[in-house]
């Protein structure tokens, strides 16, 4: 079963798991003793003490059943302790392997299950699973165990009565396997329903600056009430059938000790049987039929974590599109880049190519631009570089090497992209920028954002270097925002640096100064420059000029603007612009 194979993730935590069901032991030991001697006291004890005068032996009774009932209280508490410490660290490993499984995926198994799918199995799903391995180290064993022990009690009590149980167990087992069966399912599409609530708050945080600009809120608290009703109608779905469980346990219950009282108080009146031993025997049923419930409530719970535990083994099963081969190359000799008949395709669809065709070459330290327009595959392209997607057909050399003979880490540490969208995270301008570098020196981060126009209006902030950005980067503007991460991937010293419209939201002289001071620090990086504004790659040594998925032209400005159609009415339209 796919939950047992999740519990080799409690790790250092498995001797918690271990102990809890030793001490749960204790616990049920203590509670099959006491309806005996409880029946002993009332049958024996308090009449010969009566007829004697002597109480002294009630009260030793009182407080041996004082005693124990302290004892197994104690092992009920180290049970719960044991229970929560390996139940918690479970968790704690669960997710740790759930994030770095996810770490390891590339853009294409994300794109498969979602970002929201994903926050929901390492939350929502591991805390259900978490619940169940807590109750099953207390249950599994407890409940059975006291099961066993409370029949073979009751029968060496009074045998005459255990028809009744006969009766009570089967017709509970039956329903036990019908709420589970009719219970599964629903629970499936309700965590399915957990996804889609959590991509709607999700999307609505991250464009929270969209939804007011453009007034919006109300049409997106109509949208989160909608995700929320359909979550709560399928939990109420799946919480109908697992309901019935309760109702169905106390009917039984209650069924059994009226049928207890009719019975056993027969025997007494008849003189078969003893007040005390009645007392004790309906105590010892109490104790199989709450072990009944107790199992019952673990299948239950089962069935709840069944779907989570599945949805956490996709993810854990999910194997990697892209990983690095054995005896992987570790060292990225330069910065030249080759494509031969490179085609690609998002689905993996060889008649469906989003790039066809793509063969060009670039010599180790050039500047490259390349141009085209919305949905030419320019980002596209960029990408295969560092293998964030894999080529359909065709292959890509690296420093002279296939790019899938690289070890992935030493690949992308030698490429370093600055992306279309700009992504900063929570912490100080400092950390943010020792993404490139985790070992930069603050000299080096200041030579960076110098050489991206970032270091002026750094120094103009409260703290400079060390201002808290804020989650997302949200202290600065989206030309701020542009420059900094320029100078973060500046830091990382790579063989190939790639821009992708990475100075769109500067102006055209931050941009010249920026373009400037690349060629003056990093004459042996090769750079490629993806940009909207021909004055941002005019001055490169070859521009690259993609439609439609194809590779249209490739050579300098002059030459381009001699025999490139596309080219020349982009420039030209622009240049009109201008004046």
């Amino acid at each position: 079963m796919q939950f047992f194979r999740l519990l080799k993730y409690a790790g250092k935590y498995k001797k918690y798991l271990i102990l809890c069901p030793i001490v749960m032991i204790g616990e049920v030991v203590m509670e099959m003793l006491l309806p005996t001697i409880t029946a002993n006291l009332i049958d024996k004890v308090i009449p010969e003490s009566a007829a004697s005068g002597n109480i002294t032996r009630v009260l030793l009774y009182g407080g041996l059943m004082l005693l124990m009932a302290l004892v197994s209280m104690g092992f009920g508490m180290a049970g719960s302790r044991l229970s929560a410490l390996g139940g918690m660290g479970f968790s704690r490993n669960l997710r740790q392997a759930i994030f770095e499984k996810v770490q390891k995926y590339s853009f294409k198994n994300i794109d498969k299950f979602s970002t929201a799918s994903l926050v929901t199995r390492l939350t929502t799903d591991v805390n259900q699973t978490q619940n169940v391995v807590m109750m099953l180290v207390r249950m599994a064993v407890r409940s059975p165990l006291m099961m066993v022990m409370a029949i073979i009690m009751a029968f060496r009590m009074n045998s005459s009565l255990m028809p009744i149980l006969l009766v009570t167990v089967p017709i509970l087992l039956l329903a036990i396997v019908v709420i589970m069966s009719k219970a599964f399912p629903r629970f499936q599409i309700m965590m399915k329903k957990y996804d889609a609530l959590n991509a709607s708050v999700q999307e609505n945080l991250i464009a929270i600056r969209v939804v007011k600009a453009f007034v919006r809120a109300s049409h997106e608290k109509e949208k989160f009430e909608a995700s929320a009703d359909d979550v709560t109608a399928t939990q109420r779905a799946a919480e109908r059938v697992v309901i019935w469980n309760g109702p169905i346990m106390q009917i039984l219950m209650n069924g059994s000790i009226i049928a207890l009282l009719w019975l056993g108080g027969g025997q007494i009146i008849g003189g078969s049987m003893q007040l005390g031993a009645l007392s004790s025997f309906i105590q010892y049923v109490l104790q199989i039929l709450m072990s009944l419930m107790m199992l019952s409530f673990l299948f239950v719970s089962f069935v709840l974590a069944r779907a989570s535990v599945t949805r956490i083994c996709e993810v854990l099963d999910e194997e990697p599109e892209i990983e690095s081969p054995e005896n992987a190359e570790t060292e990225v000799e330069d910065g030249s880049i080759v494509f031969e008949n490179v085609g690609f395709s998002y689905s993996g669809d060889a008649s469906n190519l989003v790039l066809e065709d793509a063969s060009f070459a670039i010599r180790s330290g050039e500047t490259i631009g390349v141009i085209g327009g919305t949905g030419s595959a320019k980002t596209t392209l960029v990408s295969l570089i560092p293998r964030l997607y894999d080529v359909t057909c065709g292959k890509i050399l690296v420093g002279g090497k296939d790019v899938r003979d690289y070890d992935i880490h030493a690949l992308r540490n030698q490429v370093a992209m600055v992306l279309q969208k700009n992504v900063l995270f929570s912490g100080s301008i400092k950390d943010n920028l020792r993404w490139g570098n985790e070992n930069a020196t603050d000299e080096e981060i200041v030579a960076a954002c110098q050489a991206s126009a970032a270091h002026e209006f750094v120094q103009s902030f409260p703290g400079g270097y060390d201002m808290d950005l804020g989650q997302g980067g949200v202290n600065v503007s989206g030309g701020q925002k542009q420059r900094l991460c320029i100078a973060r991937a500046l830091l990382k010293k790579p063989k190939i640096i790639i821009f992708d419209d990475a100075t769109s939201a500067v102006d055209t002289a931050t941009d010249a100064r920026i373009r400037e001071a690349l060629r003056k620090h990093m004459p042996e990086t090769t750079k490629i420059i993806i940009a909207q504004r021909i004055t941002s790659v005019m001055d490169a040594d070859r521009i690259m000029v993609l439609n439609d998925g194809r590779i249209m032209d490739f050579g300098t400005h002059d030459e381009l603007m001699q025999r490139s159609t596309i080219y020349k009415e982009v420039f030209t339209s622009q240049q009109k612009g201008v004046a």
